[in-house]
């Protein structure tokens, strides 16, 4: 759809945190082909913690290209969620570069590793909370002065675990089920501005939060290399329909209409992507 004037969010802009790869680069992308310009932010850098390397410069220029590439604009910036003041001046440049915000998608946020309640480090926990929790509070506080009088929309990414719940990811759990509460609470706050506010729960996703090394190695730890057909019977079993992964699109389509126009009547709901990880029993 380059060049598409006519997309089902033409003119918007939006704002995506955690941008440079993954879900939030798949976001941007498809927000572009339907005529969305973007802001786009990341901390591109390792972070403490977590065993899983974080997105790099060269993946946030990535994302440019692949906007770029649809005709539309974007603006990008390293910042890091759990910082106030720089992913504020980020969002003030990024709005003076693109315009003000019409679409917010809070997506930055970690994996942890697997453990019994009991045993997760306090650090652990706490960079959890800082980032998936405190993060998404502080993407929705950056923006809101910036979005336009004529209403607009905030999905805030929570995941299949901030629903269901799930042993062994407590600090990963209790941080996306208190994104709900945040929702609920935004949602109840804007709705006299025609702000709409949702949240997104994805199921297992092909990103490098589940396809890396220490996360494969954990849940298959006989094996010395294992691959993610070597996973998909472990991680598949949250599944309801037979698919054990499910590609970032299909979470980006989700985005898509509840930024769109063909949700305007949709506020507080939390939108399971999961292939039935929810309703399975």
């Amino acid at each position: 759809m380059t060049g598409n004037k006519l997309g089902r969010v033409a003119g918007k802009v939006a704002f995506i945190t955690g941008a440079a790869r993954g879900q939030g680069r798949e976001h941007a992308i498809r927000l572009a082909e339907e005529g969305a310009d973007i802001i786009a932010v990341d901390i591109c850098e390792d972070i403490d913690g977590v065993a899983y390397p974080g997105a790099t410069d060269a993946d946030l220029a990535d994302t440019t290209a692949l906007v770029e590439k649809t005709g539309r604009r974007i603006f990008t910036a390293k910042a890091d969620v759990r910082e106030l003041e720089s992913l504020r001046a980020a969002v003030e440049q990024g709005v003076e570069a693109i315009g003000a915000i019409d679409i917010v998608v809070a997506n930055a946020g970690i994996s942890g590793s697997p453990a019994p309640a009991a045993q997760i480090e306090e650090s652990a926990w706490q960079t959890m909370v800082d980032i998936n929790l405190t993060g998404v509070w502080h993407t929705v506080k950056v923006a809101l002065p910036h979005m336009t009088n004529g209403g607009g929309s905030i999905i805030l990414v929570s995941s299949m675990l901030g629903i269901r719940g799930g042993g062994y990811m407590a600090h990963y759990a209790s941080a996306k089920h208190a994104v709900v509460g945040l929702m609920n609470s935004l949602a109840n706050e804007l709705a006299y501005q025609w702000i709409r506010v949702n949240s997104i729960h994805p199921g297992n996703i092909l990103t490098p939060m589940i396809d890396n090394d220490q996360f494969r190695r954990t849940l298959r730890p006989d094996l010395d290399e294992p691959t993610m057909d070597d996973i998909a019977g472990v991680i598949g079993h949250f599944h309801m329909m037979p698919k054990p992964v499910i590609e970032a699109r299909a979470v980006s389509n989700a985005v898509l209409f509840l930024a769109s126009d063909e949700a305007q009547y949709i506020t507080g709901a939390a939108l399971p992507v999961d292939a039935g990880a929810v309703a399975k029993f």
